[in-house]
């Protein structure tokens, strides 16, 4: 799948996919025609029962410099649509970012360069997030007098403290990723992060695509609630995958000493 003139690419390798964000120029900037093709590429994904994990990063000097506001408010009424309609659960802008979290795949985010603003809030949408130590990181929608507002109210719970969180919003500095590793923001600082991602993807690959599915769906669902409610999570997600195709393949394929054949999740 290549859809150029969204600013987006999908590339495939068998089980996996990689999503490249193709705005080198602009330091991957998102402007509107990049956030449709995000959002395209994340619900083709989602449909594609063959996929066992996504990664997700940007070509040229940068994972992704934030929103590009100037060409993003020169067109004000798409903006504004943007949050509408009230009543969903997300506006167009969160979504951007959040669909890469409801993937039911894992999805690894690689960055380098710069990962700001919105591309930060994309990053930590993602279930890994794998870094090169030149990368900074900055909640930067301060400057611009703003809040940030797409999904990190959700994404950062649990990775940071909430004074850590309030004070990266509000103070909109630039963090180095040895420090972003040591607040939570990172999973791994790698010289090569890119062959980091796609080793760990190839590994997920070889499990069972429903196990893998239902581990990710687990943790989603019991990061914040009662004790009680996560086991009871625990127990229903488990009985689904007993009942399953995968796991007897899985039991199978231990017992005689071969590699695994799973059906799709």
């Amino acid at each position: 799948m290549n859809q150029p003139a969204s600013r987006i690419e999908i590339v495939r390798h068998g089980h996996l996919a990689e999503v490249r964000l193709n705005r080198p120029d602009k330091y991957n900037g998102m402007d509107l025609t990049m956030m449709d093709g995000l959002l395209a590429a994340a619900r083709s994904l989602k449909k594609a029962d063959d996929i066992r994990a996504v990664i997700l990063h940007g070509e040229g000097p940068a994972f992704c410099a934030g929103l590009d506001f100037p060409a993003v408010t020169r067109h004000p009424f798409r903006v504004l649509l943007g949050f509408l309609p009230w009543w969903r659960k997300d506006n167009l802008f969160q979504r951007v970012c959040l669909a890469w979290r409801d993937l039911p795949m894992p999805v690894i985010a690689v960055t380098h360069g710069h990962c700001i603003g919105a591309g930060l809030q994309l990053a930590l949408a993602c279930d890994f997030r794998f870094s090169a130590p030149d990368c900074e990181f900055s909640i930067m929608e301060i400057r611009w007098g703003l809040l940030p507002d797409m999904g990190a109210s959700v994404t950062l719970r649990g990775l940071v403290n909430d004074d850590v969180a309030m004070e990266l919003a509000m103070s909109g500095r630039r963090v180095p990723a040895e420090e972003a590793l040591a607040l939570g923001l990172l999973t791994r600082i790698e010289d090569e992060p890119l062959a980091t991602a796609r080793d760990l993807a190839e590994r997920l690959s070889e499990q069972s695509p429903s196990a893998i599915s239902a581990i990710k769906r687990l943790f989603a669902r019991t990061a914040r609630g009662s004790e009680r409610r996560a086991l009871r999570t625990e127990r229903r997600l488990q009985l689904g995958l007993l009942l399953g195709a995968n796991q007897r393949e899985a039991m199978r394929a231990n017992f005689e000493k071969r590699a695994p054949t799973f059906k799709p999740r």
